[in-house]
């Protein structure tokens, strides 16, 4: 797809049609910049509108229903046992997703934005190749690599369409609900891929090579969580590692080797989750002087620049937290750059979410980072009357707060509606805010965000619901 007229040259080129990438594009449009977008898919919002993000938050909302009916039937509330329509998912999948895939290229056209569909190369630190185009070559002035990322391989084994090992993309085609099914890695990806087919019927095995779930995350938040989804797997298995897989018709032998040795486990599919992989290799960051660290991820400073002063990186490529939000950020900010205003990527919470059941959440600094000086006060859901009635008791909300200050450095949250509750955390870390600013603010009642002023409360002396010890 071409949108306006074919250029030859641009002030600002742009390689990467996902969130960085169009977010970039569309910035330094508004501030008056000739912008060509170069994507080498045909519909722009990359891996989270296409077969990430959001495919993925609409399966965990409908696995979300599910769970939610099987636990109200403890209740008093039951239901008949739902009916599972694949092709009315997808469809709806293919609905969502071509809603905001349109969207996306009536803002490209209304901001006079170039297009071009093909795969860029850099051929110098001006000028790109562009592969599978009818536009060659495009000089340029300054440009936005936003390529993305990809997910990581298994040593020795190849994922092919049609197969039933799968990656996270196709995981979420929904080809069929296996009756079993292996997930290798116990991060987000793995953790709500999983239990979106264990919701649907799937008997899930969960092995991680680690001693717990999301090493990123908390300790003390990864155990609540752990404990409240490990009813919905059918094993989770610490300490392991898959190291053959022979795929056939009807199945794959996979060998698990673990602290008790070594046993082989036949499943329907495999779901292999093991992280994510930076999408700089071919294209032709030599060429350009574009330096990568050892992980494959081209190298930033605070301006989102990278080694050549008149190229930009931002998002997954540039490695950090691989999150849609942030490369829109870095897009914004590496836009404002180029464009000559003074900017920078200075945030200092960066929201992350699991879209499990119940959900996770944190931003800012995290309590494994933490220094001396730094206070962690938690409030249990167990004293929050709205987390009562949607029987969300066993949630948490922590604080991470400085001692001598009273400022706000980190929050986490593990519990419903935690994608919510972790906004009010990130405004006040990027305000400076104190635990008092928090504390004085009326939370309404009956809301889970009262766990939020009552976590400040704490860390003062003043609980309400809570006896201070």
């Amino acid at each position: 797809m071409v949108m306006g007229e074919l250029p030859t040259e641009t002030e600002l080129l742009v390689i990467g049609g996902g969130p960085g990438g169009y977010a970039a594009a569309f910035r330094a449009a508004d501030l008056g910049l000739d912008v060509t977008l170069v994507c080498d898919e045909e519909r722009l919002g990359g891996v989270c509108l296409l077969r990430g993000c959001i495919p993925s938050k609409l399966l965990l909302e409908l696995a979300g229903l599910r769970l939610a009916a099987a636990a109200a039937a403890e209740h008093g509330l039951r239901f008949a046992e739902p009916e599972l329509d694949l092709e009315a998912m997808r469809r709806w999948e293919g609905e969502v997703i071509g809603r905001l895939s349109h969207g996306l290229d009536a803002l490209c056209q209304a901001r006079g934005i170039h297009r071009i569909q093909g795969r860029a190369r850099f051929a110098a630190p001006d000028r790109v190749h562009i592969e599978d185009s009818d536009t060659a070559s495009v000089s340029f002035r300054h440009a936005v690599i936003a390529t993305g990322s990809r997910p990581n391989r298994i040593a020795g084994i190849d994922i092919t369409p049609g197969s039933r090992i799968m990656d996270s993309t196709a995981a979420l085609a929904l080809e069929e609900i296996p009756e079993t099914l292996l997930v290798i890695g116990g991060g987000y990806v793995g953790l709500e891929l999983g239990l979106v087919y264990a919701s649907l019927g799937s008997r899930v095995t969960l092995v991680q090579s680690g001693e717990r779930l999301l090493p990123p995350v908390d300790a003390d938040l990864g155990e609540v969580l752990s404990a409240c989804i490990a009813p919905h797997f059918e094993a989770l298995h610490y300490h392991t590692r898959a190291t053959a897989m022979s795929e056939d018709a009807d199945g794959v032998s996979v060998t698990l080797e673990g602290k008790e040795g070594s046993r082989e486990e036949r499943f329907a599919r495999v779901l292999a989750a093991v992280g994510r992989k930076a999408n700089s290799d071919d294209l032709g960051l030599e060429q350009a002087g574009v330096k990568c660290d050892e992980h494959g991820a081209i190298t930033i400073d605070e301006q989102c620049r990278t080694s050549a002063a008149n190229i930009f990186a931002v998002g997954d490529v540039a490695g950090g937290m691989q999150l849609a939000h942030k490369a829109m950020y870095e897009g914004k900010v590496a836009a404002e750059v180029i464009a000559g205003r003074p900017a920078a990527a200075d945030a200092r919470a960066i929201p992350a979410v699991i879209y499990t059941e119940p959900q996770l959440a944190w931003c800012g600094l995290r309590e494994q980072d933490a220094a001396e000086g730094v206070r962690t006060v938690r409030y249990p859901w167990k004293a929050n009357g709205r987390a009562l009635t949607l029987d969300a008791d066993k949630g948490i909300t922590k604080l991470l707060i400085e001692e001598q200050s009273g400022r706000l450095l980190g929050m986490g949250i593990v519990g419903a509606q935690a994608e919510y509750l972790v906004a009010e955390g990130t405004l006040a870390i990027e305000l400076g805010a104190v635990a008092e600013d928090i504390a004085l603010s009326i939370h309404a009642h009956p809301t889970l965000s009262e766990t939020v002023g009552e976590a400040a409360e704490l860390f003062l002396g003043l609980a309400t619901h809570l006896h201070r010890q």
